[in-house]
This record gives structure tokens, C-alpha cells and sequence, in this order.
């Protein structure tokens, strides 16, 4: 009969070891899933093989666990005697000793290691949900008057927050709403506050806050509650949870996130000294845009006062008298009559200038006759005459006696100075 077969009699059936322990194998595998167990590492073995061995155990008990090597290199963390895990693992059996095992499938830090498994899991679950989506972020203010503090009372978050604001722009009101940020108490009386804050609408954005700490210190800022008031509150919220490393889901529900809670005030309330520069350069601008206003409107201005003079009833009847009189200037000068006043003073002003020419030829003339006369009158016989000469002209012919044998005729006509002599000439003489 072969070793794998059992033995069946009238009054008992026979297992060998090796059937006994598969099928309390195949049983134990088929009534346990993949489990998560927690506890603390004892007698832990690296094999040379690359293979795990070591007990599970708590106080009362302690289970053998084996975890092979293809598994054992994802392992992010060195095992120790003493360390306190959180692990994955199946229900078997080894049958070679008959000895119940786990075979470990995954392996991590107990405490805070479950705690990042139960942040991640809740993270991808809000975030399929939409809840993180940034197009459903509110905007922050720019300018806020009024800030809302969802915090300890007594932490040295709150302190660091409200030096900052005070320092750089204390007119803003700052108001605290208090709350536990640590413990089981923790979520609900944050999610209570924002329901307060919300019925109130006072402030203009809410700040969530606490200082650093571990996992377990910043856990009641995980909660799903928590994530959920802040995306049902009407204010904007900004989340400033530990450390710039740290992260939680209340900051991804936020509507912002800031590293720090110093970080978060500088984000909430602008440079006092900045506005003030900001302010100083647009009075600079706005000065200089009215100066530059008010100089055009004045041409402006000037432009209808020029306009409104020239309109005037008093200025249009003065430039309607004084087109009336270009107007009858030009009449008169058109009209025959005028033109022939101004023909009669043209030829009375050319007789003028025709006599006063004439007079000045004239003039000259006589000038130039008197010059002709004094020299013809140098040469004269008649200036000869002046002196006591005569000249005698035969009468009957008129010509000048020039010498006795010439002077055949009988009447003579003698010139002298100042008139003639009639002469007869005596026959006998």
C-alpha cells in the first residue's frame, strides 16, 4: 500500500505524518487569506540562502514566521531582535516538521508603518473621491481683516503665527479658535470649529495649524472627518501641519498648504512696508497722472474760453462790424463812382507829378541856357557893342558891313548896345 494512502478499517481511519500534515496544510491555507499580523521579531535568522526565519510573538504567544528571498529584498528597513512589526502574511504549514508557520509576503515597521498604510489608503480614496481636486480650491485673500485660528491655545504654533502677522501687517484682526491637535479627542472638536466658524462667516480665511511632532503626534489631522469639514466649509483654509516635511491629509483638503506655521502667516497677510512702498510709488504715479490731467483740462479749458469769446454776442457783433466796413470798403471801391474818384486822384496825382517833373526839366533847362548864354555871350559881337561898338548892316541886303570899299549902298542901319541908328550916306562924301 503506498505512504500516501490511509488506511481504512471498521473502526478507524489511518493517516501517515506526511498526510496528516499536507491536508492540515491544505486546511490551514484554505481557511486563512492573506492576514495582517502584528507583533515583535525574536530569534531573527538571515540565512546565507538570502531566506528570513524568525518567531512572531506577543505576551502570551509567538508563531514562526519564514520569509524567502525574493520577498526578504523589497524589505526597506534591517529586522532586529526585540522590533516590534507589522507584516502580511499566509497560514501554512511545514511539513517536514509538522511545525505551523506564517510565510510572510510583506514586511514593515510596526506603529508607523500602519499608520502610513491607513494614510495612504485613505489619501487614494479622497483623492478618487475629487476631494483634493484643485479646481475646487478656494481662493485666498489678498488682504484679510479678519483670520481665524484653528489651534492649541498654548502651542508654539499659534505663537510663531501671530508674531509674524503683528510684525508684518498688524492691522489685520487675528482670532483664536481653540482646539486639541493631539489625541482622539482632537478630530471632532476640529471639525466642530469649523462648523462654528462656518454658521458665524466672521473671518475671511481659516488657518489649521500645529507645530511638528511624529506621526502619532499629527494623526488627528489624518482623520477623514477632518477632511471632510474642511472642504464643507464656506471659508477659504489654509493648512500649516509641523514641519516642511510633513504631510497630511488636511493639507491636501486645504484650499493651501504652507510649510510651516510662520510660512503660513507670511502667506495670509501681506508686507506691511511693501504696501507701503507700493502705496508710495502709485501716489507718485497718481500725482503726476493729475498734474498731467489737470494741465490738459486747463488747455482744455483755455480752448473754450477762447471759444466762448469768440462766441460772445458782444465779440460777433464787433467782427460783424468790422466785415460789415471790409465789406463796404470793397463796395466803395467796386462802385463806378469810387472808381472814378479814384481814376480823378490817380490823374490829379500824375498832373502833379507831370508839373513838378516839368518844373524841375524846365529849370534845368534854364539852367543850361543860362550857362549857353554866358558862354555865347563871352563870344557875342553884341557884348562887343556893350563896349562902345557898332555894327552896320546894309539895309537894302541885310548883311553886315565888313569894310568901306564894300559899302556901296546908301542907307545904313548902324546896332548898337542898347538899339539901331538909321544911317544915309552922303553921295559927295
Amino acid at each position: 500500500m503506498p505512504e500516501s494512502t490511509a488506511v481504512h478499517t471498521a473502526e478507524r481511519e489511518v493517516f501517515s505524518p506526511s498526510q496528516l500534515a499536507r491536508q492540515a496544510r491544505d486546511l490551514l491555507e484554505g481557511a486563512f487569506a492573506l492576514i495582517w499580523i502584528e507583533g515583535e521579531i525574536s530569534n531573527f535568522v538571515r540565512a546565507a540562502s538570502g531566506h528570513c526565519y524568525f518567531v512572531l510573538k506577543d505576551a502570551q504567544a509567538g508563531v514562526r514566521c519564514a520569509m524567502f528571498k525574493p520577498r526578504s529584498t523589497y524589505l526597506r528597513f534591517r529586522p532586529a531582535d526585540g522590533m516590534r512589526v507589522l507584516a502580511r502574511a499566509r497560514v501554512s504549514l511545514y511539513e517536514a516538521r509538522g511545525e505551523f508557520q506564517l510565510v510572510i509576503e510583506h514586511l514593515e515597521e510596526a506603529g508607523e508603518g500602519a499608520l502610513l498604510r491607513a494614510f495612504a489608503e485613505l489619501k487614494a480614496r479622497l483623492a478618487a473621491e475629487g476631494l483634493f481636486d484643485p479646481a475646487i480650491k478656494r481662493a485666498i485673500p489678498k488682504l484679510p481683516r479678519r483670520i481665524g485660528i484653528v489651534t492649541s491655545p498654548t502651542g508654539a504654533a499659534v505663537r510663531d503665527v501671530l508674531s509674524v502677522i503683528a510684525r508684518r501687517f498688524p492691522l489685520a484682526q487675528v482670532e483664536i479658535l481653540p482646539v486639541p491637535v493631539q489625541g482622539k479627542d482632537a478630530p471632532p472638536a476640529i471639525v466642530a470649529m469649523f462648523a462654528v466658524a462656518a454658521k458665524a462667516r466672521r473671518h475671511d480665511v481659516l488657518l489649521l495649524t500645529r507645530g511638528g511632532g511624529s506621526l502619532e503626534d499629527l494623526w488627528a489631522f489624518n482623520d477623514e472627518s477632518v477632511a471632510r469639514a474642511i472642504r464643507a466649509c464656506p471659508i477659504p483654509v489654509v493648512a500649516a501641519i509641523g514641519h516642511e516635511i510633513d504631510f497630511t491629509i488636511a493639507d491636501f483638503a486645504a484650499d493651501l498648504r504652507a510649510p510651516t506655521p510662520s510660512a503660513a502667516a507670511e502667506l495670509l497677510v501681506p508686507d506691511a512696508g511693501e504696501i507701503r512702498r507700493a502705496l508710495a510709488h502709485v501716489h507718485v504715479r497718481l500725482a503726476q497722472w493729475l498734474r498731467h490731467r489737470l494741465h490738459t483740462l486747463a488747455q482744455r479749458a483755455d480752448h473754450a474760453l477762447a471759444r466762448l469769446r469768440t462766441q460772445h454776442p458782444r465779440q460777433r457783433l464787433r467782427l460783424g462790424r468790422e466785415r460789415l466796413g471790409r465789406l463796404h470798403v470793397r463796395l466803395q471801391r467796386q462802385h463806378p463812382a469810387g472808381t472814378l474818384a479814384r481814376h480823378a486822384d490817380a490823374l490829379r496825382e500824375g498832373i502833379a507829378r507831370l508839373r513838378l517833373q516839368f518844373a524841375q526839366h524846365l529849370h534845368a533847362r534854364e539852367l543850361q541856357l543860362s550857362e549857353l548864354a554866358r558862354a555865347l555871350n563871352a563870344v557875342s559881337p553884341l557884348a562887343t557893342l556893350q563896349r562902345g561898338y557898332a555894327i552896320l548892316v546894309d539895309r537894302d541886303t541885310g548883311k553886315v558891313v565888313r569894310s568901306a570899299t564894300a559899302a556901296a549902298a546908301r542907307r545904313f542901319n548902324a546896332r548898337l548896345a542898347d538899339g539901331e541908328i538909321f544911317l544915309i550916306r552922303d553921295p559927295e562924301h
